[in-house]
């Protein structure tokens, strides 16, 4: 019988089931955490469970959605700092719920690289958790692909799932009307948009990613790893108040394209860029590429990450519930007849 004790193997070929079994096991924790009502199962199986019922839903509208966070993972990379783009990966997802009407309540994610390290895929993991704490979802379940081969180095990629439930009738927008308010909601800085033009302007500046940040207290990279503001909770409260008729996340296309998400036909909005400060780490982007307003407006969120459609007679009562939620919030335009976006002042 030919000697097989040479044979080859999964992992000679770069596959290492028993690191990928050690991380399922590191994140047990961080998953549990974020367990909620309604949930039936931990990590592990085939698929995870969820009952609508135990959650408090009588009549529920599924909605799902996902996303990924863009080439805002190889500046993570090139830093070596996973945690925070795990939180990204929850916000881009689940503030695209809320403006649905939703509630999220669970998420997945699919993570795949060329070499598992199970240190950094952990950290990645655990802000991945962080992030569905403070959406209120519960982390149950995921796929960690190890692919050599289809990456190189450290190379990796991100997806996430996210599913929330609202009540039938209860979607937005609705009852967006002529007169009503635009709320803006500060960003947290460039959140998960842009970053193929911002790693553009970082290389043209000279500046590495270690090198102190004009812009900011901490260095370059730390400045634009920030994580995307997490705005469920208080979208959540304003929607109770009754007087919320729409919610735009500002994200890929900018104000430009994202507040007329929200608009039935027929309307536009109206914007003031006199309303707010344009944020730092924009001002200094702008100006290393001689970035134009209108650009500026479709690539980044320049310090508004979500915009509120609010009844005119409700708006100090929705402004001050997302105040008390933790929010900056600054009254930036309304909503008119017409299309589109109209802009006036400047950045």
């Amino acid at each position: 019988m030919a000697d097989k004790s040479n044979g080859m193997t999964y992992a000679g070929a770069g596959v290492d089931i028993d690191a990928g079994n050690a991380l399922v096991e590191r994140i047990k924790p961080a998953a549990e955490s974020t367990r909620r009502p309604g949930v039936m199962a931990g990590l592990g199986g085939f698929g995870a469970l969820f009952d609508l019922k135990a959650a408090g839903y009588s009549d529920p509208i599924l909605v799902a959605a996902t996303d990924g966070v863009g080439t805002k993972l190889r500046v993570a990379i090139e830093c070596g700092e996973f945690g925070g783009v795990g939180i990204d990966l929850v916000a881009m997802c689940v503030n695209d719920l809320v403006c649905q009407g939703a509630e999220p309540l669970f998420f997945l994610d699919y993570y795949a690289t060329g070499r598992l390290d199970v240190e950094n895929a952990a950290r990645l993991v655990e802000g991945i958790a962080e992030g569905c704490r403070q959406a209120g979802a519960a982390l149950v379940g995921g796929e960690t692909a190890e692919m050599p081969g289809m990456y190189s180095g450290d190379d990796f990629d991100l997806a996430g799932f996210a599913i929330g439930a609202m009540e039938r009738g209860g979607a937005l927008p609705r009852d967006v009307a002529e007169g009503d308010v635009l709320l803006g909601i500060a960003s947290d800085g460039a959140h998960s948009n842009g970053y193929s033009l911002v790693r553009r302007l970082v290389e043209a500046s000279g500046l590495d990613w270690d090198a102190p940040a004009p812009f900011g207290d901490g260095s370059v990279g730390a400045e634009l790893l920030t994580p995307t503001r997490v705005y469920v909770r208080s979208a959540l409260a304003a929607l109770g108040t009754g007087g919320l008729h729409g919610l735009a996340h500002v994200t890929g296309g900018g104000l430009t394209e994202n507040v007329p998400r929200m608009l039935p036909e027929g309307l536009g909005a109206e914007i003031d860029l006199d309303a707010w400060e344009l944020p730092p780490v924009f001002g200094w982007l702008r100006a290393q590429g001689g970035v134009t307003d209108a650009e500026m407006l479709k690539t980044f969120n320049c310090g508004i990450g979500m915009v509120a459609a609010v009844a005119a007679d409700r708006t100090d009562e929705v402004e001050g519930v997302l105040v008390a939620a933790g929010e900056r919030v600054a009254r930036i335009g309304r909503v008119a007849a017409g299309s589109g976006v109209r802009f006036s002042g400047a950045l």
